[in-house]
Order: structure tokens, then sequence, then C-alpha cells
């Protein structure tokens, strides 16, 4: 009987390590799956910020990792279960050091999944299949409030009248966004400042000059004061590139971020003369991303 007992402990004791070696087996199965972006038209951010990916799992954001790089593919580990039930992919800009566990409102990209990948657009922050602007030389803001033949040194948005008027076709901007003029100089862009309505002063006037300062009621600059390095005022915008950016809001880079819809050349002649942008949809980031 003892002998009997002692058998029957030794084949539960087979049995329950067996049990453990196939519970074991089933903790090693992988729980987490590759998803690969494939990118292109991005551009790395201030100091003070990261991209971040998300998947929307049963309309709930889930993030799948942050970066800095602009290089891809890259490739992150996430959860399989939740990649295998996400609907789409979204691309966030965050703060570096974030407490807030959402998506910020600078959403660059979003794309839904068809299968085993999702391409991406910047069709969130608006339409620019049609955009389109004017724009004309002039110095409203001389400091001598007289016209001192010197308009090739002043850039406005719109058409010139009293008072000029905006001539932009341009999507309002979702939340977290802001459009930015600029001018390339001898070192590289000046900023005319940022705005999201057309028929308003905008929101730097750094460079204009000490008369009527703040400019007419649309967006643009004068180059008179405060050159940066590099550069030498007043500035002769003639055959300057001058650009329209739209920027995420916070924005701590002094320099344009990568969605530059509309790009033109400025002529010789001064206002009443205007000079038209041209499309640039080709600096519109957009990309692939695929789950494996």
């Amino acid at each position: 009987m003892i002998r009997k007992m002692f058998l029957a402990v030794l084949a539960l004791g087979f049995v329950a390590t067996s049990c453990s070696s196939d519970d074991d087996n089933t903790n090693n199965v992988p729980t987490n799956s590759d998803l690969i972006l494939n990118l292109v038209g991005l551009e790395a951010l201030g100091n003070d910020f990261v991209y971040e990916g998300w998947i929307i799992v049963d309309g709930a954001p889930v993030s799948t990792g942050t970066f800095t790089s602009a290089t891809f593919p890259q490739t992150f580990s996430v959860n399989t279960a939740q990649l295998n039930g996400a609907t789409t992919f979204v691309l966030s800009i965050e703060p570096a050091i974030d407490t807030d566990p959402t998506p910020a409102a600078n959403k660059v990209l979003r794309g839904d999944f068809n299968g085993s990948s999702a391409l991406v657009n910047t069709n969130l922050i608006g339409d620019f299949s049609t955009a389109s602007g004017m724009f004309f030389l002039r110095t409203p803001t001389d400091e001598t409030g007289t016209n001192n033949m010197n308009d090739e040194s002043g850039v406005w948005f719109g058409t010139p009248g009293m008072p000029p008027m905006p001539n932009f076709n341009l999507p309002a901007l979702p939340a977290g966004w802001a459009y930015e003029g600029w001018v390339v100089g001898d070192s590289g862009p000046l900023t005319t400042g940022t705005f999201t309505a057309f028929n308003s002063v905008d929101s730097s006037n750094g460079f204009s000059g000490l008369e009527n300062n703040v400019g007419p009621p649309v967006p643009g600059e004068d180059f008179f004061l405060n050159e940066p390095a590099g550069e030498t005022f007043p500035l002769d915008i003639r055959g300057r590139t001058v650009v329209i950016s739209v920027e995420p809001v916070p924005d701590n880079s002094p320099a344009p971020f990568a969605l530059k819809p509309l790009v033109g050349i400025a002529g010789n002649d001064t206002a009443p003369a205007t000079h038209s942008f041209g499309q640039n949809l080709s600096s519109l980031p957009t990309g692939s991303v695929t789950r494996n």
C-alpha cells in the first residue's frame, strides 16, 4: 500500500510538472507585433517636442511610441491584440515631457487600416488641393510714414488697396495649427508672423518700421529693423522666395515646418502690382503604416 501511494505521488508530480511546462510554453508566445512606419516629408522638431504614433482601438487611442528622427522606415513593438484590432493610425506632435496620456491637438497624419496597412496623409489638417494666394510689395511701416521709394522691402499677403484685402484660398485650420509667412533671406528664412485669419494682422512685427508699426489689416512684414546675423536691412525682397507654411502651435523651432502649401517668387514690381503663389503640395507629408 505504501509503495502504491508513493508511485501515485510521483505520477501526480510528473503531471504537475508537465502542466507547468505547458503553461511556460503558452507564456512564451509573443504578445507584441511590429508596426512599421514608412513616411516621407516629415522634418525634425524643436528640442521640446516629439512625434508620437497612435492606433485607434475600439474608438480609443493607444500609443505606439515616440520618436524624433525623420528618417524612415522605423519599427515599433505594439501589443498584438491591440494592433490587430486597430482601425486607424494617427501621428501627433507631443511635448517631450508630456503628462497627458491622450493625443495632442497637433495631429499631422491619419489613415485607416485596410488589411495590414494604412495610407496616411495630412487631410485631417486641411484640403490644400485648391490652395492659392497673392502678395504685394509695399512698406506701410516706413519710419518716416512717407513713400521713400523703398516698397521692395515689405511683403504683404493679399491685394493692395485702402485698405488691402485678403486674397487666400486656404482652408481654416483645426486647433493646434497656424499659418506662417516667410521670406528667404541671405542666411535663411525670415518669419513674417503666424496667423489664422486672413483679414487681420499677424502675430509679429519684429522687423517692421516705427510708423504704423502694426501694419495694414492683412498678414505681412516690412524688413527695416532688428536684422538677424547674416542679413542686411532694409531687405530687398525682389527675386526672393516667399512661403506660406502650416505650423504646429506651440512651436519652438525657428525654421518653417514641413507643410509648405504655397511658394512664390517676388517679382520686380511693387504695389499696386501683385505676385502669385504657386502650389507646393509635394511638401505635404504622406506615407504608409504596416502591421506585421
